[in-house]
């Protein structure tokens, strides 16, 4: 089976790996020279991508690029009020620690073991229609993002992405104390400011700002944010730390696509469903498990793709209803903010295992052995 996949960020690179795993003849095609990135953001790994990880033979590596997060906390900005403490990405029983690392690093790893693995990678090529690889490939796979092109070849009429009223800046800060293996969420006027510690002393940081029109990032600096979290004194102290701006972007959001797939092509990862939540890259790297196993059990490339879709469609919806949720906790207005830091403290501890252990339990499934 030939396959040629259309970017070789996350979802690409381990869609990659996967299909390898089932014999088949793959190409990956990449807009850009480097994918990856010299410097970007960073990103966490809850339990249910380490273990797509894991089938894909590269839980190792990337455990070894990051470092482990046991649990996170959430903060009142105003108050300083511990909110909430609660195992970071995994239910409280699981061995499995989140990870976090840098995008770049993830992608680098992913990848490697795609290129070892025997796949074809071409960066700085954006295949057009006419492309032979394409033309003579028994599968597409759009692995091409939250803009993709991918989707719009398989329909002209898909939603296109939309500004989500936030907007993200990450950098890094030195000399600022805080717990090890530990995920910090304040819940600020502005959004929410996320923060933790690494292991080489550093305190990796990402100010997610509520904004209802999306400004210009290249004019958002340190003393604009810290002006942002000039109430908030965690986030502050943070802010006047910083060594340096690593990433920003500004999130969007799309409507639910209603085509992801026909008889020779199929999307996945941010193409079909760009969910973020912290969840982005997981679902990414479980789209390639599942889809790489649907092929390998399936008659037919389009009987696969079918049974892929109808495999991912409930558990993608259902995410995507826990982000939306998850965006609005960030751009809370202070009256709807007032309450929920007065009721998170209770309600938080008993409702999180519940609510959370569909995502956490998730066992994408085998692979092939490797070849």
């Amino acid at each position: 089976m030939k396959v040629v996949v259309v970017g070789a960020g996350v979802a690409g690179a381990a869609v990659a790996v996967a299909l390898r795993r089932i014999g088949a003849e793959v190409t990956v095609h990449e807009a850009y020279e480097d994918p990856a990135g010299p410097v970007g953001s960073f990103v966490s790994l809850a339990v249910n991508g380490l273990r797509g990880l894991d089938a894909l033979g590269c839980l190792d590596e990337v455990r070894a690029a990051g470092f482990p997060v046991a649990r996170q906390r959430m903060w009142a900005g105003d108050t300083g009020r511990l909110l909430g403490d609660v195992p970071r990405g995994r239910a409280a029983d699981d061995p499995l620690h989140s990870v976090t690392l840098m995008r770049a690093d993830l992608v680098g790893v992913l990848r490697t073991a795609a290129g070892r693995a025997g796949a074809r990678i071409v960066t700085g090529h954006r295949p057009a229609p006419a492309d032979p690889d394409l033309a003579d490939a028994d599968l597409v796979i759009g692995a091409d993002g939250i803009r993709s092109a991918t989707r719009r070849g398989l329909d002209p009429s898909a939603p296109e992405p939309a500004y989500a009223g936030l907007y993200s800046v990450s950098g890094v800060s030195d000399g600022v104390h805080g717990d090890p293996g530990t995920f910090n969420m304040t819940f600020a006027k502005c959004g929410v400011f996320i923060h933790l510690p690494a292991p080489d002393g550093t305190t990796w940081w990402s100010a997610q700002v509520a904004a209802p029109r999306a400004p210009d990032l290249a004019a958002v600096g340190i003393a604009e944010l810290s002006g942002l979290y000039r109430t908030e004194q965690r986030p502050l102290d943070v802010l006047r730390a910083a060594q340096r701006i690593d990433a920003a972007t500004l999130h969007h959001v799309l409507a639910p696509v209603p085509r992801r797939h026909d008889d020779r092509t199929v999307l996945i990862g941010d193409a079909a469903h760009p969910v973020g939540a912290g969840q982005g890259a997981s679902m990414a790297i479980e789209d390639a498990v599942v889809l790489a196993r649907e092929l390998h059990r399936a008659a037919t490339v389009p009987a696969a793709l079918a049974a892929y879709d109808g495999l991912r469609d409930r558990r993608i919806g259902r995410m995507a209803k826990a982000a939306s949720a998850n965006r609005d906790a960030k751009t809370a207005g202070p009256v709807t903010a007032r309450l929920r830091n007065l009721v998170m403290p209770f309600v938080f501890p008993r409702f999180y295992p519940r609510a959370t252990g569909w995502l956490y339990d998730y066992e994408p499934g085998g692979l092939p052995a490797g070849r």
